[in-house]
């Protein structure tokens, strides 16, 4: 008999129940556990997702509200608790509040016995995610911080529709931390099979043309924040897309947080780059030829979240 694939999500709020929405919508898993703080918000998202099970696409059988205890036998857990971000404020600023958060959960989710993948979306999310990767002691591989991909997603937008083409059409990727040190790879970007540099001298763009796009893309989320006071379809997208390539064991390259030991010269933290995903989680971290601009914008992403983390690490120890 086939096992059903079952997702936990941690954190009820909009991040969270667009990802489970979309993740009903394509047929992601068979069976979700909700579990938050405000036991009625889970309960009543519960009776809300039940009413799509007649009429969406993709069978699942069930979605429960929950607790710990169903961590027990998941296949993914997914992480998107914390207090929001708000109006003006950075990711990184948000740290001692979110780390205390993270770790009750980490230490909750350790006790119940899973065994599984987890993949975090919580803000500021490579500070986060290795702090649940610390007070876990899950392996690295299996815990992934959701990363640019939002990032990468809004750069192939605003590029498709600057060159007016299919965003599938477009392969950019942000690399580094998801927030203000974010790295563009231009010298790995195509557009429709061609090279970038190719593309933009044949269409007469300039250079401070696609780094204005890369600052824009970088800068959407306070865009989106200062006019409806949060974000939450696109990472909830991006957050079913990861899930999606690790219960199908696709190996999708994606542009996900993942723990570096040596990689691009980077060691003992988490920053996104290229890697692909499978049923164990990070199968590959993939290591790309960059530029000598390139990489040392990434090394200084990373010593960026290094020094974040060192807060992070003050607060879990009270």
């Amino acid at each position: 008999m086939i096992k059903s694939k079952k997702i936990v999500l941690i954190g009820c709020g909009a991040v969270g129940t667009s990802f489970i929405y979309c993740a009903i919508n394509q047929g992601v898993a068979e069976d979700y556990v909700l579990i938050d703080v405000f036991k009625d918000l889970a309960e009543g998202n519960e009776l809300d997702l039940h009413d799509t099970q007649a009429v969406v696409p993709h069978y699942f059988h069930s979605v429960k509200a929950g607790d710990y205890k169903d961590c027990k036998d998941a296949d993914v857990i997914v992480i998107t608790a914390g207090r929001p971000q708000k109006p003006g404020e950075t990711r990184l600023e948000m740290v001692a509040d979110n780390a205390k958060i993270m770790k009750s959960i980490a230490l909750e989710v350790k006790k119940s016995g899973f065994n599984g993948v987890t993949v975090i979306a919580s803000n500021p999310v490579d500070v986060l995610t290795n702090v649940y990767r610390v007070v876990t002691g899950f392996p690295s591989r299996s815990v992934i911080s959701s990363g640019t991909t939002l990032d990468s997603s809004r750069l192939k937008r605003l590029i498709s529709e600057k060159f007016d083409v299919n965003t599938k059409e477009v392969n950019t990727v942000l690399a580094g931390e998801h927030g203000d040190s974010s790295v563009a790879l231009w010298s790995k970007a195509t557009i429709m099979g061609k090279s970038m540099k190719q593309y933009i001298d044949e269409k007469k763009i300039t250079q401070e043309e696609l780094d204005k796009l890369k600052d824009d893309a970088v800068h959407m989320a306070y865009k989106i924040i200062e006019k409806k006071r949060a974000t939450f379809y696109g990472i909830g997208a991006c957050l079913c897309r990861i899930v999606k390539s690790i219960l199908k064991n696709e190996n999708k390259m994606l542009m996900v947080g993942a723990y570096l030991e040596g990689q691009y010269g980077i060691t003992d933290t988490y920053v996104s780059v290229p890697c692909s995903l499978g049923t164990n989680g990070i199968t590959n971290i993939l290591d790309w030829e960059l530029s000598k601009d390139e990489l040392e914008k990434l090394v200084k992403s990373a010593n960026t979240i290094k020094e974040t983390f060192k807060t992070a690490e003050e607060a879990i120890k009270e």
